[in-house]
Formats: C-alpha cells, sequence, structure tokens
C-alpha cells in the first residue's frame, strides 16, 4: 500500500549486487508512476527514467528545455512507488560542475538508485539524432568528477554517458568513444553509457576496454538495430535500456482509439483492448487501501 517499503540505499546496494552479478540487467522506461509498478510486476530488473520521455510528457521536444527541479520531481513520483532500483536520466547535469554535484544530491533525495550524465554541449539533443556536439574532454571529465565528489551515498551509480561516437564517422568516432569512456572511469564514473554504437562489435569494443558496467540503449528508430538483451550480453554489456518503447506502445495505442472513436462515435469497440478496471486495481493494490479503511481508519476500541 501507499509506497515502496525498501529504503532508497537499500534499493541502491541491490542495484550494486546485481550490476556485479553474471546477467545483464534489463531496465524498461516508465513514463509515470503505474507503468513503473507495472514493470516491477512484469518481473524486470529495474526501472529508467528517460529524459526524452518526459520532455514528451510535457509536450516539448528532448532538447534540453527541462529543469533539474522537474526530472527530479517525476523520479522521484516514480522510485517511491516500485521496489526496484530507478535509473534516471540527468541530461548534462543542469549546469556547471558546481550544479552537477548539486543535481546529484537532488537525485539523491528523490530516491534513485543512480543517475547518468552526458558529455552534450548545451543545449542538447537527442542521443540518435545527428548533429550532436560534445564538449572538451576536460569539462566532460570535470562534470564527472563534480558528480562523484557531490556524491553523499557510496552506493548511489554515477554513469557516464558519452556521446562522441556520433560526432565522427567510422573507426575514428568509435575510438573517441573509448578513449573518452576510459578518462571518464578514471574519473570516477561506476558505469559507462555509450550512446549511439552502431553495431554489437561496438558494443564489445567499449566494453573489452572498460572495467565497469557498459549500459546498451535500446532505443526504437535509432542508430543501432534492436538487439536480445543476450545478444548485448554476449557483446560485454550489463544493462539494456528501453527507454521510450512504453510510451511509444501507449500513444501509438491512443491515437487510435481517438481515430476511432471520431470514426464510429464509440469506444464500445476498443474495451476489448483496455486494462481491466481489475488489472489497474491489482497493481494499485486496491485491496490493501480497503483494508485500511476497514480495519484502521474505522478500528473502534
Amino acid at each position: 500500500m501507499l509506497y515502496s517499503k525498501l529504503t532508497a540505499a537499500a534499493k541502491r546496494r541491490a542495484f550494486r549486487e546485481a550490476l556485479a552479478g553474471p546477467d545483464i540487467l534489463q531496465l524498461p522506461g516508465a513514463f509515470n508512476p503505474l507503468s513503473a509498478k507495472l514493470i516491477q510486476d512484469k518481473g524486470f530488473d529495474g526501472v529508467y527514467v528517460s529524459g526524452a520521455v518526459l520532455s514528451a510528457d510535457l509536450g516539448l521536444p528532448d532538447i534540453g528545455l527541462t529543469t533539474l527541479t522537474e526530472v527530479a520531481g517525476r523520479a522521484a513520483q516514480i522510485a517511491r512507488v516500485t521496489d526496484l532500483p530507478v535509473l534516471a536520466d540527468a541530461d548534462t547535469g543542469f549546469g556547471e560542475p558546481m550544479n552537477v554535484a548539486r543535481t546529484v544530491q537532488t537525485m539523491e533525495d528523490a530516491g534513485v538508485a543512480g543517475i547518468h550524465i552526458e558529455d552534450q554541449v548545451n543545449p542538447k539533443r537527442c542521443g540518435h539524432l545527428d548533429g550532436k556536439e560534445v564538449v572538451g574532454l576536460g569539462d566532460a571529465v570535470r562534470r564527472i568528477r563534480a558528480a562523484v565528489d557531490g556524491r553523499r551515498d557510496p552506493d548511489f551509480l554515477v554513469m557516464a554517458r558519452t556521446d562522441v561516437r556520433g560526432t565522427e564517422p567510422g573507426e575514428r568516432g568509435l575510438r573517441l568513444a573509448v578513449d573518452r569512456a576510459k578518462a571518464l572511469v578514471d574519473a570516477g564514473a561506476d558505469a559507462i553509457f555509450p550512446e549511439a554504437m552502431r553495431d554489437l562489435s561496438e558494443f564489445e569494443a567499449v566494453a573489452s576496454a572498460l572495467d565497469v558496467p557498459v549500459l546498451a540503449n535500446m532505443t526504437e528508430f535509432g542508430k543501432s538495430e534492436l538487439f536480445t538483451a543476450k545478444q548485448l550480453h554476449d557483446a560485454g554489456a550489463q544493462l539494456v535500456i528501453y527507454p521510450v518503447t512504453l510510451l511509444r506502445i501507449a500513444m501509438g495505442a491512443a491515437e487510435r482509439a481517438l481515430d476511432q472513436i471520431a470514426a464510429s462515435g464509440t469506444q464500445a469497440e476498443l474495451v476489448p483492448q483496455m486494462q481491466t478496471r481489475a488489472r489497474l486495481y491489482e497493481l494499485t493494490d486496491y485491496a490493501a487501501y480497503n483494508h485500511f479503511d476497514s480495519d484502521v481508519f474505522t478500528y473502534k476500541p
């Protein structure tokens, strides 16, 4: 009932332990707290909070318009309803190094298990679009050092994302990504998110060069194929995220439903496709609230 009974610290320790294990962790992206509860119910390893999804949910493009307050608020709403660890997208850290340190502490307070901070310039672009620019290596390293220095809970995961692969074609782009990932690990990053890898061999090249976990981003309509978790695990990845999948599925279904209502004047034909009231009540643990009303709120000594 209400929120998770696990503390943020417990979820962070569990996340660290799972990352040290032999299996790849699968983290679908939640677009709201209810979808996070569904992710847990289906047995996944964690929940991801995507900056692109949050931007879209606010009706905005993913170009760095969201604020730390907005991201931390939504991340907190999601983290508090699930026993799973939550990994959140913190974009470029929302400012200069001191702001990055504040971002870490704010996201710690939000109850997430970790964040990733990228090396794009501001304003940023979606990671799988062309025309991205990254900051110099020195600035990227300072962001991660500030994040690590600002951290209060040593189990809070600071992940560095590098977008440098998309700034140069061919082997040079991959070599730059590997070299930058190494520098970010030396700066204190606990894990690496190499964005916009082209194929499994590129994931393997990054993973084999590092001794920290590597994340694979399986976003639709991106630069790489949609590989299976096993393929990514065999290539050396320890985490895989599906950041926008649930939002895209939900919005696709919503659009088709609105078309149907506009065409026929009723939603009757859509009912078999809907989540039932009983299933919604199951996810929100309606029975526990009834128990509270009958056994606690109305209790008479």
